[in-house]
């Protein structure tokens, strides 16, 4: 007889890899010749698990599902190793050579470097306009987005698309992306060999899109993109400046404004004026540059 506390466990560990869905009709086992070790994960709140939030501005009541022993992963542990094409400075030993966001987006669909494309869904690329005169890059997909391949669309997509509607944009004028195009399993925090690998795409788009304004959301996204340490509570509400990468073709520095990502603020209602003043500076900057 199986032991109930063996299957729990087992169970969990499928979760944090994941495993959160049934992709067959009936239930069944694969014989893999070796089982991985079971690793831990920082643990970051997915959307699904958000019941309810309120319009920008006002508080917010977070419910989590689960019980306290399923969040007892605490450390972060790499599952992949780092890909033998990527170099250790420059991220991949070869830079996209896409001349439209179309072609970019079949570089991506070809790409092999990410081990996150094995485990993902979808190709989670863009949403808006690309003649947009900004350009937002959030962290990565969570597990709505990775079911409709769409950037920002579940619980913390709609709250971002209620900050939008308050400052008087939409998707229609803006553009939107993020460093990760595939969902990390669980949604656990990118390892930093998964976010090099991307990057060079990033920067790629960047360069394709040319936006007067990026504006990173959250520290992943601004960290990465500014090349620095900071973390996002020292950067937001700074303007500071995106400098391209040489290969990206791309030669001029853009005004860049890093802020909160809608997910942290579902989960800190107190940022939510930080955040609008941050959007604030964004109208004002956008406006002066007309």
């Amino acid at each position: 007889m199986t032991n109930p506390e063996q299957m729990l466990a087992d169970l969990e560990w499928q979760i944090a890899m994941g495993a959160d869905e049934s992709l067959g009709e009936t239930p069944g086992l694969v014989n893999w010749p070796i089982k991985p070790p079971k690793p831990s994960f920082s643990r970051r709140i997915d959307d699904s698990e958000i019941r309810d939030s309120a319009p920008f501005g006002n508080e917010t009541t977070i419910e989590t599902k689960g019980s306290p022993e399923s969040f007892k992963y605490t450390s972060i542990q790499a599952y992949s190793q780092k890909p033998a094409n990527l170099a250790p400075e420059s991220g991949l030993s070869f830079r996209p050579k896409a001349r439209t966001v179309e072609e970019l987006r079949d570089e991506l669909q070809k790409f092999e470097g990410c081990g996150l494309k094995t485990t993902a869904m979808n190709l989670v690329f863009a949403d808006g306009n690309p003649e947009a005169p900004i350009m937002f890059i959030g962290e990565a997909p969570g597990e709505e987005e990775d079911r409709k391949g769409v950037p920002f669309v579940g619980v913390s997509g709609k709250l971002f698309d209620r900050m939008l509607a308050a400052a008087g944009f939409s998707r229609q004028n803006v553009y939107i992306s993020n460093i990760l195009f595939w969902r990390p399993p669980g949604n656990r925090t990118p390892t930093d060999a998964e976010i090099a690998s991307c990057l060079p795409f990033v920067e790629r788009h960047i360069a394709l899109i040319k936006p007067k304004i990026i504006v990173p959301l959250g520290g992943v996204a601004a960290k990465n993109l500014l090349r620095t340490t900071e973390g996002i509570t020292r950067l937001r509400g700074r303007w500071t400046t995106y400098t391209p990468h040489p290969d990206s073709g791309l030669d001029t520095p853009i005004p860049c404004l890093p802020t909160y990502h809608p997910a942290y603020l579902l989960r800190q209602v107190n940022a939510k004026r930080q955040a609008w003043n941050d959007i604030i500076l964004l109208k004002k900057r956008l406006a002066d540059n007309n």
